[in-house]
């Protein structure tokens, strides 16, 4: 039996914000979306089953830190990535750049070659060519591949960006011609410029000659500020095509979530709410939370009335402080649960008030508080 096509519908617009539907064989994908991170092949203290309870319809995997450890033959002689890990959602896989910059111990660009760089772990030499990460990311059998590029550090510099960016172009070509034809998985190409207009527009209308699944915009969440990430949104959100997923790459906090979709944004990562939950920082409707601080000792109230996964509000604050302050594990897991859930309740509230026309209002509502 033939496996279902990746595809994707708009299926209402609230000016640029938007509601969509991804469908892949492994499930359909509501968004704007978020996506928890599953760096070495689980999200850090919870469990998978955890993880759908919160309404989560997608994870992501980091290409990068699995073919280090425990590299791809391992995952693939268990049957792929979903298999090894126990996981029936749909799973997006990254193509190791953005580790490349910010983690190797030492690491070269070469055009032809790829990246050539020494592990964070060891120090043993890899070599990511477009190809080498296609081809792992179809061994780990993601349901969504990106292409192998170049993510720059965060630089003035026009034309280091405009550089790093033909060059991402040009590995777009050859990830394109390595994924071959696979119509039940996705290839999503990776708009590169840094902060310059034109050099984001070349980028992405070279990158639609090429005819990917998906679109999504990299070298942001690199050290840039808030209102420089929203004017490159600003800047090429009427250029992206409409019939295509949009994918912003490792971002963010809620309100950088509520300003991206407010400008055309369908799709979202970020470590932030689990490593958040592992130190003891907590979201909530009415704002972050420091359940470490001596204030909470003696508040018996719920973490976030307003959550409406209810068993998480079984735990009183003061009991949540006591967890993190004698380094008991179960408050990371219920602190990084709760993060997890609350932004999937903050993502399917934002899909109620695109749907009722109401996303502006709740847009102003929120994007300070959050």
């Amino acid at each position: 039996m033939a496996l279902k096509e990746f595809a994707f519908k708009v299926l209402k617009e609230d000016k640029f914000a938007r509601c969509g539907l991804i469908e892949t064989h492994r499930g359909n994908i509501n968004t704007p979306a978020f996506m928890p991170v599953g760096t070495q092949a689980t999200v850090k203290a919870c469990t998978i089953d955890d993880i759908k309870k919160t309404g989560s319809e997608i994870i992501l995997g980091n290409t990068y830190h699995l073919m280090i450890r425990p590299g791809v033959d391992r995952i693939e002689s268990a049957g792929g990535l979903h298999k090894f890990m126990n996981c029936d959602l749909p799973i997006l896989t990254d193509s190791g750049g953005f580790q490349v910059m910010s983690l190797s111990k030492l690491n070269k660009i070469d055009r032809e070659k790829g990246a050539i760089f020494n592990s964070h772990v060891d120090g043993k030499k890899f070599f990511l060519s477009p190809e080498e990460s296609i081809k792992i990311q179809l061994g780990l059998n993601s349901d969504i591949v990106m292409i192998m590029d170049e993510c720059p550090k965060k630089t003035d510099n026009y034309e280091l960006i405009k550089k790093s960016m033909k060059l991402s172009l040009y590995w777009a070509e050859r990830s394109k011609k390595a994924f071959g034809k696979n119509p039940h998985k996705a290839l999503f190409g990776i708009v590169q410029g840094g902060l310059f207009k034109d050099l984001r527009i070349e980028s992405l209308s070279e990158l639609i000659k090429l005819d990917f699944d998906g679109y999504a915009l990299g070298g942001l969440a690199v050290g840039e500020t808030q209102n420089e990430m929203f004017s490159v949104l600003n800047d090429i959100k009427e250029y992206l095509p409409i019939d295509k997923p949009r994918y912003l790459m490792g971002v963010g906090t809620p309100s950088d979530i509520l300003g991206a979709v407010k400008r055309g944004i369908d799709m979202f990562d970020c470590v932030l709410p689990s490593r958040s939950g592992r130190t003891g920082l907590a979201f909530t409707w009415d704002g972050r939370v420091n359940i470490k601080n001596k204030r909470y000792q003696s508040d018996n109230s719920p973490l976030d009335d307003k959550c409406k996964n209810f068993s998480l509000n079984k735990y009183s604050k003061n009991y949540l402080n006591h967890l993190f302050n004698t380094n008991e594990i179960l408050g990371s897991m219920l602190l990084t649960l709760h993060n997890i859930n609350f932004y999937q309740e903050l993502m399917s509230t934002i899909r109620e008030n695109i749907h009722r026309g109401t996303f502006n209002e709740f847009h102003d509502k929120y994007i300070e508080k959050l």
